[in-house]
């Protein structure tokens, strides 16, 4: 999900679709708060980790 943010976001930059840097802002956000609740051990979902 972190690297599909970055993607989106790099694309939404260079191409000038603001609607893409936001969804890639929203994803990296996204995807850094479940790695970090993961790295702790907090489940989520069942899940212990999303990788």
């Amino acid at each position: 999900m972190i690297v599909l943010g970055i993607i989106l976001l790099i694309v939404g930059i260079v191409v000038g679709i603001p609607i893409l840097t936001t969804i890639g802002i929203i994803l990296l956000v996204i995807g850094a708060i479940l790695a970090v609740l993961g790295a702790v051990g907090r489940p989520i979902g069942g899940r212990a980790h999303y990788f």
